[in-house]
C-alpha cells in the first residue's frame, strides 16, 4: 500500500515542468540537505508565529473560518448520519484510498520521495516543493495533535453525540477534532496544486485531496465540521510556509502571483466556499 501512495505522488510530480539544474550546481548535496532541513524547521516555526503578526484582514478570515465551522457543527448529527448511511454506495477502492492516502506514515514516505528526488537531481524547484510538503505536513500535523487532545471531542462511532467533549482524554474515541487524515491529505494536495498554473488541474488535485477527509466521515471516525476545519488549517499552513520559502529559494514552479483565492460566504439560507481563479 505504501508503494501505491509513493507512486501516486511521484506521478503527480511528473506533471511538473521538466527538471532544471540548480543555479549553483557546485553546491554539494550535503550542503543542500542541511540547508533544506534547517529551512523546514524554520518554516514550521514561521507558520506558528504568523498569528502574532495578523492584521484586521487575517483576523476577519479566522473569524469567518470559526463561524463557518460553528454553523457546520450545528448540523453535524444530520450531515454525518447522511454521509455514513450512504457509505456502502461508495466504491471500496475509494474508501481504501482515503484511509491509505491520509495516514502519517504514507504521507512522509511520499513527501520525502518528492524531496529526495529534487536533492538527487540538484533541482531547486523540486527541492523547494519537497520542503514545502514536509514542513507544511509537520506544522499542520503537530497542531492537529495538540488540538485533538485539548478539544477532546467524541468521535461519531462513540455514539455520544456531537456535543460530547472530554479534554485531555487519552482514548482515541475523544480525538475527533480536527481530522488528521483530512488535514494531511489536503495539505499535500494544496501544496502540490500550487506548483501548477492551470486552474482545472488545481481543482482536480483539490478534489483528490478531499477524498480522505470524506472517507473518515463515511467511516464514522469524524464529523463533517472536523473535516472542514482541517481543510482550513491546511490552506493557512501551506500559504504561510510558501511565503516563507519565497525568501529562501530563488526558483519555484508556477512562479506567479496567487491565482486562486478562497472565501467563505454566509447569508440567509446559504453557506458555502467560493473559489475564485
Amino acid at each position: 500500500m505504501k508503494k501505491i501512495v509513493t507512486l501516486l505522488f511521484l506521478i503527480c510530480c511528473s506533471f511538473l515542468p521538466a527538471q532544471e539544474a540548480s543555479k549553483d550546481s557546485s553546491q554539494t548535496r550535503w550542503n543542500m540537505f542541511t540547508y533544506d532541513v534547517g529551512t523546514m524547521v524554520k518554516g514550521v516555526g514561521y507558520s506558528y508565529a504568523r498569528p502574532l503578526h495578523w492584521q484586521g484582514k487575517q483576523w476577519a478570515q479566522f473569524g469567518a473560518v470559526v463561524s463557518g465551522t460553528g454553523l457546520i457543527y450545528l448540523a453535524d448529527d444530520n450531515t454525518s448520519r447522511f454521509i455514513r448511511n450512504n457509505r456502502e454506495g461508495i466504491p471500496k477502492f475509494l474508501r481504501d484510498y482515503g484511509e491509505i492516502y491520509g495516514s502519517p506514515e504514507n504521507n512522509y514516505i511520499a513527501t520525502s520521495g518528492v524531496y529526495f528526488a529534487g536533492l538527487i537531481t540538484k533541482n531547486e524547484k523540486l527541492r523547494r516543493t519537497g520542503v514545502l510538503l514536509i514542513s507544511s505536513a509537520t506544522s499542520a500535523g503537530l497542531l492537529q495533535q495538540v488540538l485533538k487532545s485539548i478539544v477532546g471531542r467524541a468521535r461519531p462511532l462513540a455514539n455520544l453525540g456531537k456535543d460530547t467533549f472530554d479534554p485531555f482524554n487519552s482514548s482515541r474515541n475523544f480525538h475527533s477534532f480536527p481530522s488528521g487524515h483530512a488535514l494531511l491529505a489536503f495539505t499535500n494536495a494544496y501544496a502540490i496544486a500550487k506548483q501548477f498554473k492551470n486552474p482545472w488541474v488545481k481543482a482536480g488535485i483539490y478534489t483528490v485531496g478531499t477524498i480522505p477527509g470524506i472517507s473518515r466521515v463515511w467511516d464514522g471516525q469524524h464529523w463533517l465540521s472536523d473535516m472542514v476545519f482541517a481543510f482550513a488549517i491546511s490552506i493557512a499552513t501551506v500559504e504561510s510556509i510558501d511565503r516563507y520559502l519565497d525568501k529562501k529559494y530563488d526558483e519555484k514552479y508556477n512562479n506567479l502571483q496567487k491565482l486562486v483565492s478562497w472565501n467563505l460566504n454566509f447569508g440567509p439560507g446559504q453557506m458555502g466556499v467560493t473559489i475564485n481563479f
